[in-house]
């Protein structure tokens, strides 16, 4: 056998106003040919586990073109046509194949093509023709389309948030393609949407009510028939006809069960929908709550600022409401290239004044540390990157004993050794303000006594109303009342 093997992942936020440009899949990873096997191979990512399979099996690799771009804004027009162009060349290079993985995030929008990955789906199924089987994986967090669906074999989503088991979907996914190459199983697929929209601050996978909507997937896997089942809790920072959850499963030759599944799935959320909706404490009063803690450090999660899901990552809205309070021994991110240049200006063991952030704090300390920003995570984390680049990075500390890390790329906080290795210890801090929701919590949990979600305000807001949406389908509960349209539906 010979399989071809390509990703193009990115989670776009259409409430950025920064697009996202091909240079910034440059600056993350995009590899092609043998590189992409030297950058994947044993890596906590799907592309690591499709060539674990592929590998251990004796297959022919074919790979194509893999990149990622950190979570931001809409990609633009001529970016998206020239990583879907290098791809396809590369696909019909290699052709003849008998197969092809394909990673997906399932939230990718493009100036022209909202549906971005349905697109890319298929110009693939263009170029291969209608035969030959693809398998695709796709981030939690995907807005799933029909034509994503229609055009795939088989499609396989992480089942974990914080997404610790994207090796483990991109194995599973490369054996469902090579039992279909062999004759052993017949795949196909279903979805259901329910008009429903989950709030990113109820998605924390190994808790309630979330932990419910695996729980009934992992009962769906006992079925006879059943090949894969996932659930999809959507992405409404991408304003996109298909914004919402979404239910699929995959079964062996009958369709009728892969739809049954679905939508028992889907069923199932929709009953536990009021416990799915956003309500989180105001800044203030996540403040007051871990300023007062008995044992910290408390982790505050800046849901607004949400970097893993396009945010700027330079609110300074809790900081500020730390100052406010007269709080001590904080540590904050805070993407700011200017003020990282002025540190360099002065150098390390200089005392420097500073307007830090979107909404300027000023801050009085010492430049403690001066580093490139690479940084690695060997452990399996959120995202599955290993090897990090938050770009020139400056470390300030105030006579308040705050900890300010001034990075001159955005990253998301998906792993400690993104202040370790700066020198900052953050156990030994009373607050830590990450700029996350769930992803942070594999990195920052060991650490904290804690973790408390504040609901501040930005693009990545937890509760959907505060958006205006202009292409999303209506109606969305809790957006909209969508009773009767789903209760109608289900006595057909």
């Amino acid at each position: 056998m010979k399989i071809g093997v390509a990703g193009f992942l990115h989670e776009s936020n259409t409430f950025l106003g920064v697009p996202t440009t091909y240079e910034d899949f440059v600056a993350a990873s995009l590899t092609r040919g043998e590189a992409l096997v030297k950058r994947w191979t044993g890596a906590h990512h799907e592309l690591g586990g499709f060539l674990d399979v592929l590998l251990e099996e004796g297959v022919t690799i074919a790979p194509l073109l893999a990149t990622f771009a950190v979570p931001s804004g809409t990609i633009e027009a001529a970016a998206y046509e020239r990583i879907a162009g290098e791809m396809l060349e590369d696909l019909r290079a290699a052709l003849p194949l008998d197969g092809v993985l394909l990673a997906l995030h399932g939230a990718t929008v493009s100036a022209e093509h909202p549906d971005a990955d349905g697109e890319l789906l298929r110009r693939v199924r263009e170029v291969v023709g209608p035969e030959m089987p693809i398998v695709t994986t796709l981030d939690l967090h995907a807005n799933v389309s029909p034509q994503m669906i229609a055009l795939a074999n088989a499609t396989v989503a992480y089942r974990s948030n914080p997404h610790l088991d994207q090796r483990e979907r991109g194995r599973e996914a490369a054996g469902l393609l090579l039992r279909t190459l062999r004759g052993e199983v017949r795949p196909v697929q279903a979805l259901e949407t329910p008009p429903m929209v989950i709030a990113i601050s109820k998605q924390h996978t190994a808790n309630k009510p979330a932990r419910g909507l695996y729980a009934d997937l992992e009962h769906v896997l006992t079925w006879p028939g059943i090949l894969s089942a996932s659930v999809a809790m959507g992405f409404y920072y991408a304003d996109v006809e298909e914004m919402g959850a979404a239910f699929f499963a995959v079964a062996d030759g009958d369709e009728a069960l892969a739809r049954r599944a679905a939508r028992y799935m889907a069923r199932r959320a929709w009953e536990r929908r009021a416990e799915l909706t956003a309500g989180l404490p105001s800044p203030e009063e996540a403040v007051a709550y871990a300023l007062k803690a008995e044992r910290g450090p408390v982790t505050i999660m800046d849901v607004g600022d949400n970097v893993g899901a396009g945010s700027p990552a330079n609110s300074t809205v809790l900081f500020d409401e730390v100052l406010r309070q007269k709080g001590r021994n904080a540590m904050v991110v805070l993407y700011d290239p200017v003020a990282v240049d002025q540190c360099l200006a002065k150098g390390p063991g200089q005392s420097v004044r500073l307007q830090v952030g979107e909404k300027p704090v000023v801050i009085e300390g010492v430049i403690r540390t001066l580093s490139d920003g690479h940084f690695e995570e060997r452990q399996v984390r959120h995202g599955g990157w290993g090897a990090c680049d938050q770009g020139l990075t400056a470390v300030v500390e105030t006579a308040e004993e705050h900890t300010v890390v001034l990075t001159s790329r955005r990253m998301a906080p998906m792993s400690l050794e993104q202040v370790i290795s700066v020198g900052v210890h953050p156990e030994r801090k009373k607050i830590l303000i990450a700029k996350g929701v769930v992803a942070p919590r594999a990195a920052y949990e060991p650490v904290s006594a804690e973790i408390l979600l504040a609901d501040t305000p930005g693009v990545t807001s937890d509760n959907p109303k505060h958006f205006n949406y202009t292409r999303r389908r209506v109606p969305l509960y809790p957006l909209e009342s969508a009773d009767a349209l789903y209760a109608a539906d289900e006595k057909e």
